[in-house]
């Protein structure tokens, strides 16, 4: 027996989805002062990003995210700044477009590793460029390297239990 979704439903759904991850990007900068732990040094970006690419899985959706997160951030907790805000979504849409290429040939795990490596590339590359900073990467490299593997590893247990559920 199977279940047909309705467009509008479906429409609810994604809209659902975004909705809460914006929700929760824009909580970051608070819980990160309310709590005295810098939250956004684990990327939640990416995280939202990756969450949003899983939940929703239609690629038009993860580029929407990609360019929303930051800039509603940004729009309503003023962070990041204008300038590193333009990194974000450069990086974001670089995830997005280098997640499925490999995904067949080398498995979800390796793909979206490689995606967000060339997306920490890209965003580093632009910041060097558009920001000037004194300090370059103001995160420690090892937990930059620590979530990209950690979430490589749950999206790829979640896209096989996607692919389970297919079958």
């Amino acid at each position: 027996m199977s279940v047909t979704v309705s467009k509008t439903g479906s429409r609810a759904r994604v809209m659902l989805v975004d909705a809460l991850l914006l929700v929760f990007i824009c909580a970051v900068p608070s819980l990160s002062h309310v709590f005295a732990v810098p939250f956004y040094k684990l990327n939640p970006m990416a995280m939202c990003l990756l969450a949003g690419m899983l939940l929703v899985r239609w690629r038009g959706n993860g580029y929407l995210l990609a360019v929303l997160l930051p800039v509603t951030s940004m729009a309503v907790s003023g962070m990041p700044v204008p300038s590193v805000c333009v990194c974000m979504v450069a990086e974001l849409l670089t995830v997005v477009g280098l997640s499925g290429l490999a995904e067949r040939r080398v498995g979800a795990f390796a793909s979206m590793l490689l995606a967000l490596l060339s997306g920490k590339v890209v965003y580093y590359l632009l910041k060097a460029v558009l920001v000037s900073p004194a300090v370059l990467i103001g995160t420690d490299v090892w937990l930059q390297m620590t979530t990209m593997v950690a979430f490589s590893a749950l999206y790829a247990v979640a896209a096989g239990r996607r692919g389970a559920r297919k079958a």
